[in-house]
């Protein structure tokens, strides 16, 4: 079976560390799982829009209820998930009773220069999903941190280390997808 993977990526900017993230973890995944990256660049959402979404809202919704799973790649802004994260959520619960996230096995990840990683953003960021009914995958948790080097000159992860490590979450996120959407 093929499972489509909803990819979400926090940050906009075109160099972003978690949009490198979200490419080298593409390259651990296994074939039948097809990871298709939503656009965040959407309006502010306004309740005002609900019966007349903006095009970008619809497709994000569209996107997320024809995948099997989401995965989430996000930095840290300041202690929390990035406002165009925090949007893209928001569009996707409403109008009411025509929320996305409901039963939507997810993934989180992040890399940050910060030594901390993306704790707090991802703390944040389960606790959202667990309101809005997405059941995220706990253990193992994933913290990185973005130094000169982490990644090859082909985008892939550099240290064997830290590629091994990531697989094995990669693995345990794959299982928790094909558990949960069959």
């Amino acid at each position: 079976m093929e499972y489509r993977i909803a990819v979400l990526v926090g940050s906009l900017r075109k160099a972003s560390f978690n949009l490198q993230l979200a490419h080298a973890l593409e390259k651990l995944l296994p074939a039948h799982f097809k990871p298709t990256y939503a656009n965040l660049d959407i309006p502010l959402y306004n309740q005002d829009l609900d019966q007349s979404m903006p095009a970008g809202a619809v497709a994000l919704k569209d996107l997320v209820r024809q995948s099997q799973g989401v995965l989430f790649v996000t930095p840290e802004h300041n202690r929390s998930i990035p406002a165009a994260l925090k949007n893209a959520i928001d569009w996707g619960t409403r109008p009411a009773g025509q929320n996305v996230w409901t039963g939507k096995p997810s993934g989180i990840v992040g890399i940050s220069p910060s030594n901390a990683g993306t704790a707090l953003a991802q703390q944040h960021l389960r606790n959202i999903l667990a309101a809005e009914g997405s059941m995220a995958l706990t253990v193992p948790e994933i913290f990185l941190q973005m130094k000169d080097g982490f990644f090859d000159a082909d985008g892939a992860i550099a240290n064997a280390d830290t590629r091994a490590f990531l697989q094995g979450w990669v693995d345990k996120y794959v299982a928790w997808v094909e558990k949960l959407a069959a």
